[in-house]
Parts: structure tokens; C-alpha cells; sequence
């Protein structure tokens, strides 16, 4: 049933938007209801009530509710039971017109095949009259292209039915001023969105029709979002620079010069500040080839710092990398001499882990055993059954487990096999001593071999034993990664790795001295001086004596370490200060830190996050220094610089995807500022410019559009 709404009374301007949401879904249920009422005991009333809108006046503003109108009457009456409406008004003689009390006895006619409602008006009622019936005996309809034309005829219908239907007029447009404010804000919000959002869906028709009909002008998605990419990154890039300058020294931090692994060829190296107040900015990304010479290296990185330092190389306190020969680390380092450079501690214990797979016997001998099973495994493929239908039983799921040449000696592939043989011991031993399994080693001499080695204890005991020992340090190294560790924190981390590495031998009976070798040759490698100095020059690390003094940790060194110290202290102050500095460092060692100034400095509170107890307020390790040590006139500008140095590179998670476009589309600038704005956003862990989204925005223009929007922004 179609109906058409008509005000039958009231002010005649009241406009359909008007009419309360609930009632015009009761009024639609009830025309819905009495458009299938053909048979059944509901089909005689519904031939007589008619469902209709009512709207009167309430107060300031109008009310809307559905009314059910009976056709023979005009009645109205409440649409809440229409059974019981029809009861009441026609069975029990209400209406006057109702003359078949046996009406409900009799085979109704369908609805569609009734008469035309009368044109009387109802007072206060708006009511969709039903459209004309169709004759009772159709013919069918023949169609000149057969059944296919059906689907044709539906469009058809329905296009002449919204060209019937009142259009609501476009808005008025907006002014400029406004229609920009308003769009900008529309392109903040889809690169905001992250995922949820794609740039895509500006191009909707009906978001389209939206902007038109609240006046705003219809606009490219490419256009829109790559000119708010434009903006947004200025502003970044304006920010960054502006807190750079402001800061009176900084670390610079890089990491990269590694081939990815989409990629053997070129890698992007990603440039970051650390500012004294604990804020990391990133600074930009180069697309270079990938193990570049450490010449080209120490060029770049030089490059960076004289653009950074504005001609002042002194503000630039040392520089954290990853990937680097220590050569080009040391040779800008001789060059100032009051520049730290380091190598990335989380790069160190990642290596620490490779020394571990090339050089542990134990871990040789382990690696080959299990590259020896995992290969017999994925070969023979009666044992192979046998194993992926253990594996479903125990795990749920079934895979091959991993496997590499014999021989190759790489360290991931041989660690990736000593994971998956310890996570799949049970069902491997389990495929052993199955009886289809015993038929295997009896024909063929290797499953007997195999077999043997599953059934050695003293084989599982040394795998679990590698496998703990890589997951130790595996673990610590995830912890770096989170924590970020300061250069003061060096020493104790290792300290920390050779305690937990000590209890790792005596829990599975194993003797550490061989891995003990590893981390000491692994440490020498990374050492430097300016770990020592900031471990005893940290307020963190005073530790409280006797006499309830806070003294630094000048017993903890070695004396190698201690001297250490007083080389890198006369290093970085003139000639002329190296004797003040060594007394100041004197006092420093013997007299300390107020105990107040000290426990506030270590007072720590739990993470809400992780759970794990951290240092209340990281900065006040450095502002006691600036503060309340100003006695320390030369020590005091060594300290606040050495204090707050990162110990690890800036962790910039590579977007191969982006890295591909940056090397594709060199000559552009989108792909620069993209990559800028991604790393940005990782580094500030801000919810705008995800990996996703820069591919998608990307992924937007082909390379003329890409290319016409650098030449427009680079005019700007």
C-alpha cells in the first residue's frame, strides 16, 4: 500500500520532519500489517481501519501520533489493539455504516482488490490514501526481452518513484571562509581516524549529495587530503624546529643502514633529536642504499648535526645509532670533544644473541640436532603424517615446523628451528612411539637415529636449557626496547644480564663460563667511558652509607672504569678547567647529594600500565644538577649533558610499503613528508598518520598527481 501524507488540519506549513520519529515507525508497521492482511481473522477489519498520522498542537511545538480511521465512520481511535478496535466499534455496533455483523465469517476480499478510500477529511489528521486497486483478474505481462527485463522494470519503477517523491532543496553555500574551516576540519578528522576511515569514501555519491545539501562544495579527496598533509606537516615541522632551537643541547639518535626485507637494495635512515626534557622529535628520513660505508655514514650523520647545531656544534651533546662500524662513531667524536657518541644497546643485545647461535658449543651442538629433525620431519612423509596428526591433537592446529640448509650457519634460521622443535617436543615425541612410526625406523636408518635422539633426555634438557637462555635475553632486550634505557642505566643492565645468566647455569646444571666469555667480549665492544661517568654522576644511582649520606657508586667500577671517569671529565672541559673539575669531582665523591634532594630524585611510583614500580619524575635527575648543585660551577655542565643521554637509537618501526614509494617516487616530496608525519606520529604516539592510512593516502594519486602536487607545494 502507497499513501501520500496530507495535513488535514492545523497549519498547513508544519513540514513532515516534524512528526515524531516513533510514531511515523508505528504508523509504517501498521500499513505494512494491513498490506498483507488477505487472509486470516484480521483480514475483515483491516478491510474497514485505515492507519493514519494525526498531528495537534502541543504547546509550543506539534505532536505526532497514529490514529487508526475507520473508513465507514471517519472515527478515530487509538491504534494500540486494532483487534480490539474492531471488536468494540464493528462487531458490537459502534459504527453506524458497519450493517455485516457476520462480516468476519466471510472469505475477505484482499486488500489491494478494495475500493478506494472516500476523499472526506479528517479533523487534525494527516492519512496516506491508498492508490487506486488494480483490476481483480490480471493479465500477465509480457516482456520483450523475457524474465531479464524484470530487474530493468523495477529500476525503472523506483527511479519514477523517487522522481515523485519532494526532494528537499540544496542548502544555501557556504561562505569561502567557512566552506574551508569546514573541510580542513573534514580532512583532520579522515586522517585522524586511522583505519576506520578511508580517504576513499569522500568520493561517495551519497556523501557527495551530504556536502550538497549542507552547502559545502563538492571537492577531490586527493586534493583535500594531500593539501591538509601539506599544512599538517609545516606545522609539525615548524613545531620541531622551534623546540630544537630552544633547547640548549641535544642527541642526536639514527637508525637504519640496514636492507629490509622487501628490499636488498636501498633502506631508509631515519634521524631523530632527544631534548634534555625527556621529548624525542624526529628530524627526517633519507632513502640510501643499504650497508652503506661507514665514510657515507659518518658524511650523513655529520651533514645532520651541522644543520641541527646552526653553526654551534657544541649544542649537540652526542649522537645514539644503530647499524654503524664504530669507526664513523669515533672519528665525529674526535672531532668535539664534548660529543658522546654510542653504539644502540638494543642493537648490542640482538648481537649478543647471534654470538650465541655462532660461537655457544652448546647452542652449536643443539641447533644441529634440531636442524637435523626438523629436516627429516618435513622430508619423509610417513613421519610427516604422523606428526601434523599429533601436533592437531595437541595444539589444534598443524604446520611443518621450520627448517634451514645444514650447514648454512645463519643465526635466525637456526634460532627460528631451536623455537619450533622446544614448542613442538610433545607432539614430536608423542609421533615417536606411535606404531605406524616403529614400521618407519625399521626400513630406513635414519628414523632410527631420529628416534633415539627424541628418546634422549639429555637431548631435550640442553635444548630446553638454549631455549632459556635465548628467551632471557631475548626478554631483556624487549624490556630495552620499552624502557629506553639513559647511558647511566648501561652498566647496571649488564651487571643485571651477567646475575640473571649466572642463575640460568646453576638452574639447569649448565656451566656459564663459556656464555660469560660472550657477554664480556659483547661488552667490550660497546663499552664507553661516558657510561661510567653517568652512571656515578646520575642522582638515581647515589646509594645512601653509614653515616646516612648519599654517595655516588664509585665502588661498583672497575678501576679501568674509574678512570674512565676522570679521562672523560678532563675531556670535556678546556684545558684550563681540568683541574677544577677533577676537585669538584673529588667533593662529588666524598660528600654527594642532600638525602632529601636524593630520595626525592628516587622516589618511585607504580606504572599503571605495566604494574612495574618506575622513577616518579625521570627530569628530576638532571634539574637537581641544574639547581641545587651550582656549587659544582665545571662538573655541573658535564653532568646535565651526560645525564639525560639515550642509550638505544630512536626505534623507528620501517614501513616497507612507504620505503618502496620513497625509492619509486625520489623526485616528490609526498612521500618525504609522508614518511616525516609517520615517524612523527610513532615517535609522539599520537593517533593520526598510521602505516595503514600513509599507504592509503598514498595510494591515492598515480605518479602525475603525486608529482603535480610536489611542484605545487614546493612553490609554497
Amino acid at each position: 500500500m502507497e499513501a501520500e501524507v496530507k495535513e488535514v488540519a492545523g497549519d498547513e506549513g508544519v513540514a513532515e520532519g516534524m512528526v515524531a520519529g516513533a510514531a511515523r515507525k508505528r504508523y509504517e508497521r501498521l500499513v505494512a500489517v494491513r498490506s498483507k492482511a488477505t487472509r486470516g481473522k484480521g483480514a475483515w477489519y483491516w478491510a474497514h481501519l485505515e492507519p493514519v498520522m494525526v498531528v495537534t498542537p502541543a504547546g509550543v511545538g506539534q505532536a505526532a501520533e497514529t490514529k487508526l480511521r475507520c473508513g465507514l465512520c471517519s472515527a478515530l481511535f487509538s491504534a494500540s489493539n486494532p483487534s480490539r478496535t474492531a471488536s468494540e466499534h464493528l462487531k458490537r455496533g459502534g459504527c453506524p455504516n458497519f450493517s455485516s455483523p457476520c462480516s468476519a465469517a466471510v472469505d475477505p476480499l484482499p486488500i489491494s482488490s478494495l475500493p478506494p478510500a472516500s476523499p472526506r477529511r479528517c479533523p487534525l489528521a494527516m492519512r496516506w490514501p491508498a492508490l487506486p486497486p488494480p483490476p481483480l483478474t490480471k493479465p500477465a505481462l509480457v516482456l520483450s526481452g523475457g524474465k531479464e527485463d524484470l530487474v530493468a522494470l523495477a529500476r525503472l519503477e523506483d527511479s519514477v518513484k523517487k522522481l515523485k517523491s519532494p526532494m528537499a532543496a540544496p542548502a544555501a553555500a557556504l561562505p569561502k571562509p567557512q566552506a574551508d574551516a569546514a573541510l580542513a576540519l573534514l580532512a583532520d578528522w579522515i586522517l585522524e581516524s586511522r583505519v576506520s576511515v578511508s580517504p576513499s569514501s569522500l568520493d561517495h555519491p551519497k556523501f557527495r549529495s551530504f556536502l550538497n545539501q549542507v552547502g559545502l562544495p563538492s571537492v577531490s579527496s586527493r586534493r583535500l587530503i594531500l593539501s591538509q598533509l601539506h599544512a599538517r606537516y609545516l606545522e609539525v615541522l615548524s613545531d620541531s624546529e622551534a623546540r630544537i632551537h630552544d633547547a640548549a643541547f641535544f642527541q642526536l639518535s639514527s637508525d637504519g643502514w640496514k636492507s629490509s626485507a622487501t628490499s636488498s637494495d636501498h633502506s631508509i635512515v631515519s634521524f631523530a633529536v632527544n631534548l634534555p626534557n625527556g621529548k624525542t622529535l624526529f628530524h627526517r628520513s633519507i632513502l640510501t642504499v643499504s650497508r652503506a660505508p661507514s665514510s657515507y655514514a659518518e658524511e650523513v650523520m655529520r651533514d645532520a648535526v651541522a644543520k641541527l647545531c646552526e653553526g654551534f656544534t657544541e649544542r649537540c651533546a652526542g649522537i645514539v645509532a644503530d647499524r654503524f662500524k664504530k669507526t664513523a662513531l669515533r672519528n665525529l667524536e674526535s672531532g668535539n670533544e664534548r660529543m658522546v657518541n654510542l653504539s644502540c644497546q638494543l642493537e648490542a643485545f640482538n648481537g649478543l644473541i647471534k654470538d650465541f647461535a655462532q660461537q655457544l658449543p652448546l647452542f652449536r651442538k643443539v641447533s644441529g640436532h634440531c636442524l637435523k629433525l626438523a629436516n627429516f620431519i618435513n622430508v619423509q612423509s610417513q613421519v610427516r603424517r604422523i606428526f601434523l596428526r599429533y601436533q592437531l591433537e595437541e595444539h589444534g592446529h598443524a604446520r611443518l615446523p621450520r627448517t634451514a640448509s645444514i650447514g648454512a650457519h645463519r643465526a635466525s634460521d637456526e634460532l627460528a628451528v631451536v623455537e619450533d622443535v622446544m614448542e613442538f617436543a610433545r607432539p614430536i615425541r608423542m609421533a615417536a612411539l606411535d606404531e605406524d612410526y616403529k614400521l618407519v625406523y625399521r626400513e630406513e636408518q635414519l628414523a632410527g637415529e631420529m628416534a633415539e635422539l627424541i628418546q634422549n633426555g639429555g637431548f631435550w634438557s640442553e635444548l630446553e636449557s638454549v631455549h632459556s637462555l635465548v628467551k632471557l635475553v631475548t626478554a631483556m632486550a624487549h624490556e630495552i626496547e620499552l624502557e629506553r634505557p639513559l647511558i647511566g642505566q648501561c652498566l647496571p643492565l649488564w651487571d643485571e644480564l651477567r646475575t640473571r645468566v649466572r642463575e640460568w647455569g646453576v638452574k639447569h646444571g649448565m656451566n656459564s663460563e663459556a656464555v660469560e666469555k660472550l657477554i664480556e667480549t659483547r661488552f667490550s665492544k660497546n663499552y664507553h667511558p661516558a657510561w661510567s661517568a653517568a652512571f656515578v654522576l646520575d642522582p638515581l644511582f647515589l646509594i645512601k652509607d653509614a653515616g646516612g649520606k648519599y654517595l655516588p657508586p664509585f665502588k661498583r667500577l672497575s678501576p679501568e672504569q674509574d678512570k674512565d671517569v676522570g679521562r672523560l671529565i678532563t675531556r670535556s672541559v678546556s684545558p684550563e678547567e681540568a683541574h677544577i673539575a677533577l676537585m669538584e669531582l673529588m667533593k662529588w665523591r666524598s660528600e654527594g647529594l642532600d638525602p632529601f634532594y636524593a630520595q626525592a630524585v628516587q622516589a618511585k611510583q607504580r606504572d599503571p600500565s605495566t604494574g612495574k614500580m618506575k622513577v616518579a619524575n625521570p627530569q628530576s635527575r638532571r634539574l637537581v644538577w641544574e639547581t641545587c648543585l651550582s656549587e659544582f660551577k665545571c662538573l655541573q655542565k658535564i653532568a646535565v649533558r651526560l645525564v639525560f643521554l639515550h642509550a638505544t637509537s630512536c626505534g623507528i618501526k620501517r614501513d616497507s610499503s612507504l620505503m618502496r614509494w620513497m625509492h619509486v617516487h625520489a623526485h616528490s616530496e609526498v612521500p618525504k613528508k609522508m614518511a616525516f608525519l609517520t615517524a612523527h606520529s610513532t615517535i609522539a604516539k599520537m593517533d593520526s598518520f598510521t602505516e595503514t592510512m600513509d599507504v592509503d593516502v598514498l595510494n591515492m594519486a598515480d605518479d602525475d598527481a603525486l608529482g603535480d602536487f610536489a611542484d605545487a607545494s614546493s612553490a609554497l
